[in-house]
């Protein structure tokens, strides 16, 4: 697991033309969707909780017209729409739209919810750099 989490950083932190062919074939192609130290909402993310790490990745599916209850991460996440259309709501009214193939670097204890106010089913994978047995998501009151 540690070599697959190392060749995945690397694919990440070099450039597409660093990665040269394979013998049996043409360079990995690699396209950065997102890389901040903010949110995507501005705020800057919080350093990384003590702890054993613990990397979650999870596939969601918002069925068209849901609304999802009000929750916070206390980890830091992020994600990419595969499919449909999602809209994400902060606390104090800021909106995020999304469309497919959209990347979200996801707020961090701050309340918000998400609406897929599309026709079709959303579907996004989000991964999450948390801490061993504590919550990823929690449901506000």
């Amino acid at each position: 697991m540690r070599i697959l989490s190392a060749f995945l950083l690397l694919l990440i932190a070099l450039p597409p033309a660093a990665i040269a062919d394979g013998e049996d074939g043409p360079a990995a192609e690699v396209e950065t969707l997102a890389r901040s130290t903010s949110s995507w909402d501005g705020a800057r993310l919080p350093d990384y909780p003590r702890g054993q790490p613990e990397v979650t990745i999870l596939r969601i599916r918002v069925p068209a017209g849901t609304r999802l209850p009000l929750h916070h991460h206390p980890v830091i996440n992020a994600g990419v729409l595969l499919e449909g259309e999602l809209t994400v709501v902060g606390s104090g009214g800021s909106t995020l739209h999304l469309q497919a193939g959209d990347a979200i670097i996801e707020m961090v204890d701050t309340p918000h919810y998400g609406m897929n106010q599309g026709s079709a089913d959303a579907v996004i994978i989000v991964f999450y750099a948390g801490v061993e047995e504590k919550p990823i998501t929690v449901t506000e009151p």
